[in-house]
């Protein structure tokens, strides 16, 4: 059965490369996300530099693309190899474009991310202050789901200090990372 996963993963990883259809590529993308769900997975999404196509994927102009490929990082970057992979892959950056998203799916599921990827080393990154000021106003959101996640990233990974210089810059100024449309 195992050697049957990695052909079946790699077939999948294939049709993405080849197929034309946008909406094959979805549904592929939504495959490969949920077999990152499954430790047992790592090792052969690893492989089949399935942590690269996702984080290609996040500078996609189709949505759905975007959302499926944050979740498969979302679920990827529990384990400890892959965060470290995603990091010098330099993914933080593009998780962080994700936050703009008008994708509630998107964005909930970067927010996660940006929390799975804080490491005493990528912290300054990770809660760099449009960051910080982004995820005030989501705490602020009627959404319940998002504000409680940006309230969760505020209080457990951001410093008073920050919160507090996050919050008098947004004093001065209307732009910003927009809230995705409920």
């Amino acid at each position: 059965m195992e050697l049957g996963r990695l052909e079946y993963l790699q077939a999948l990883v294939t049709e993405f490369q080849v197929t034309e259809s946008a909406e094959a590529k979805e549904q592929v993308l939504a495959n490969l996300a949920n077999f990152a769900y499954d430790p047992k997975n790592y090792e052969y999404l690893r492989q089949l530099q399935v942590l690269d196509l996702f984080l290609d994927t996040l500078t996609e102009d189709n949505e759905s693309l975007v959302e499926f490929a944050i979740g498969g990082l979302c679920n990827l970057c529990l384990d400890k190899t892959n965060k470290d992979y995603i990091l010098e892959a330099n993914g933080i950056e593009p998780v962080i474009n994700c936050l703009s998203s008008s994708n509630e799916e998107t964005v909930m599921s970067a927010v996660t991310t940006l929390m799975y990827l804080t490491t005493p080393q990528s912290r300054q990154q990770t809660t760099a202050l449009p960051v910080v000021e982004c995820m005030l106003r989501f705490s602020l959101s009627a959404n319940r789901r998002l504000s409680n996640l940006a309230t969760v990233f505020l209080e457990d990974y951001c410093t008073p200090l920050q919160v507090e210089e996050a919050r008098n810059l947004s004093k001065h100024t209307a732009v910003g990372i927009p809230l995705p449309k409920d």
